[in-house]
């Protein structure tokens, strides 16, 4: 789950545990940690509830002064009327994030990741694309994931889960805008 910079304090705190989301499909899961700048948050409970229930209460609990504020921040990604259905996150700070190890970049492990990739764009049904998305992302770090998509041809959604494959390769990491290359990420670019 994102969150804007100037939230992140708050969130920290516990001053900010819940949040409103018009997203088509769930992009969180009750019991799923996400990184919130400093810290890891935890969802407790999700609902989809239409605007017209949310609360002056629970704009609060989201940081806003009022409805109103919410609204025009919910709203990014579309008019809100009464009926729209929103998605309500509760949340909890679980702690300070705890970034993991450093990857060590070795020959050996480039090599083995290269292989991995090979790999990736052999089964992929859209052609090799790994090193073309690797690239783009080293090229324009903090890019938002639309753009990428559209410099790629690609649906957006179908270009963030190619994303999150090199994600779990150690390649990228999310920035609260776009991405960038991790170290080894960076290596296997120039390789």
């Amino acid at each position: 789950m994102q969150f804007t910079a100037d939230v992140h304090d708050a969130v920290a705190r516990g001053v900010v545990n819940l949040t409103f989301r018009r997203w088509s499909r769930p992009q969180a899961k009750v019991g799923g940690r996400y990184r919130v700048g400093a810290v890891d948050v935890e969802v407790d409970d999700i609902d989809v509830v239409p605007w017209s229930s949310v609360t002056a209460r629970e704009a609060r609990r989201c940081g806003f002064v009022d409805r109103e504020a919410l609204r025009k921040i919910a709203a990014h990604s579309g008019p809100i009327d009464d009926d729209t259905m929103l998605y309500r996150i509760e949340f909890h700070t679980v702690g300070a994030h705890v970034a993991p190890a450093p990857v060590v970049v070795t020959p050996d492990r480039i090599a083995a990741t290269v292989q991995k990739l090979d790999g990736i764009d052999r089964r992929s049904k859209h052609g090799a694309w790994t090193r073309t998305v690797l690239r783009l992302i080293g090229e324009r770090p903090g890019t938002v994931s639309t753009e990428l998509a559209d410099l790629c041809d690609r649906p957006r959604p179908e270009f963030k889960a190619d994303v999150r494959k090199l994600k779990a390769l150690g390649l990228t990491e999310s920035l609260e805008v776009g991405y960038r290359l991790t170290a080894l990420g960076q290596a296997i670019t120039r390789a």
